[in-house]
């Protein structure tokens, strides 16, 4: 099949290299001429495991463009998947002003009978309301070209959207007729072959499942976070508790991990749009108002136990911070803890040093300038302690599970270790270190 992809971020990034790997021919457009050349000589915007290899292999055998000529792509294709930003608006709604531009981008230029997907997260509504905007804009330029609109919301995980993508544990279709629901079904055919992974709905119910989805996971973390607080003031010990119920079937292991708080650029801004959505019908939602809150309170909680040790005054004292990013497997910086975290001790007068094997130049531009002048960062995990007080560790990556604790001992001005994500064994007491954890 001919397919265009409007907006070359994560999402339609991911999506458009994957189905050019299954043999699709994928015109990739982007208002940003930059970002277009860069990925036109394979350099791309974000870090994503192997996802470079897939583009520079696709662009090699032709079955991927990359064009900022939204004419081009038309004249070419189809079907046309809107996958831009949807960021959150001040009130917390999604703000969608990226999403009829696109609209109007393909009301302007589009020749033929074509299939429109919202494969951005969207409130529930915004289908039908794209749909309006572009055969009202058809109708003013006296077009006959007819479109079908669909909702098909991403599931990608950022560290794992490759594996994701092309082989999802479900493909959501919202619809509003059969044949539709068969162009669709065929596109990612390939991407099921071994199971039919189809859920196929009405469009509306399908905006909502992407926003449930994350609200879900958003409040598994939030109530594990805040089952980890109470274990801190009782005496029990969270990691203990999370294997006790995990087993359960019906609760599982996955999102019960007490750490930090989340991040990145889905759980914050969904889970507030799914608010504002509420509200807006006249629903106050409790339970997510309250996975917000304690959420935004999680991320300080790393920085109460540097200074329940240390004192509120920093001065003169240096942490070594491992991890920048919000999870491992990814560059990005949105909304992430480390921001908080780092920002906070600053204040309080400490010295950071900070290491992350991807994320250091995205938190460089994230974090606000006055805090600049307080951080060092370093190439390596162990220059970062070299000379500091204690570590912090915020980002679970795979290189700081079984670090050198002889090297960290003699570098460290103190073998202390604040860890964020729970992710060391408390037997490190016994090699001489305080050990501080997030419910433990």
């Amino acid at each position: 099949m001919n397919i265009t992809v409007i907006g070359t971020g994560y999402v339609g990034l991911v999506t458009g290299a994957c189905f050019s790997k299954m043999g699709n021919m994928v015109y990739c457009v982007d208002i940003d001429e930059k970002k277009i050349e860069g990925l036109k000589n394979n350099i791309l915007p974000i870090f994503e495991p192997n996802l470079d290899t897939l583009v520079k292999t696709s662009q090699e055998k032709g079955d991927l463009i990359f064009t900022t000529d939204i004419k081009e792509a038309l004249d070419e294709t189809n079907i046309v998947f809107i996958a831009v930003g949807t960021p959150m608006a001040e009130d917390g709604s999604a703000n969608l002003d990226y999403i009829f531009s696109a609209a109007s981008d393909i009301a302007n230029n589009i020749t033929r009978d074509s299939l429109v997907v919202i494969k951005s997260t969207v409130p529930v509504g915004t289908g039908f309301k794209v749909r309006d905007h572009i055969n009202r804009i058809l109708k003013e330029n006296n077009s006959d070209v007819k479109i079908d609109i669909a909702s098909n919301p991403e599931f990608l995980k950022e560290g794992h959207a490759i594996e994701d993508c092309l082989h999802p544990d479900r493909v959501v279709i919202g619809a509003e007729n059969d044949e539709v629901f068969e162009t669709l079904k065929d596109l990612y055919s390939p991407f099921v072959l071994n199971h039919d992974r189809f859920v196929m709905m009405d469009i509306k119910s399908s905006e909502m499942t992407k926003y449930v989805a994350n609200a879900m996971l958003a409040t598994k973390i939030s109530f594990m976070n805040e089952v980890a607080n109470i274990c801190e003031v009782t005496g029990a010990n969270v990691q203990k508790v999370r294997l006790g119920i995990g087993s359960d079937k019906r609760i599982g292991y996955n999102f019960i991990y007490a750490g930090c708080g989340y991040g990145g650029s889905c759980f914050p801004k969904d889970v507030q749009a799914l608010i504002n959505t509420a509200q807006t019908h006249g629903y106050e939602p409790k339970i997510l108002s309250n996975v917000e809150s304690v959420n935004k309170k999680q991320k300080t909680v790393l920085v109460k136990k540097v200074t329940d040790r240390f004192g509120t005054d920093l001065s003169g004292l240096t942490f070594a911070v491992w991890g920048l990013a919000f999870k491992p497997g990814t560059d990005d910086v949105r909304e992430a803890p480390s921001l908080v975290i780092v920002s906070q001790l600053i204040d309080h007068g400490a010295k950071i040093k900070a290491y992350d094997s991807q994320a250091t130049e995205e938190f460089k531009k994230a974090i606000d300038d006055k805090y600049l002048d307080s951080i060092e960062f370093t190439p390596t995990r162990y220059k970062a302690i070299d000379d500091s007080d204690a570590l912090i560790l915020i980002t679970e990556w795979k290189e700081f599970r079984n670090p050198d604790y002889d090297k960290l001992a003699e570098n460290l001005n103190q073998s202390i270790i604040f860890d964020g994500r729970n992710i060391y064994d408390k037997k490190i007491e016994n090699k001489g270190f305080e050990l501080y954890q997030i419910g433990c």
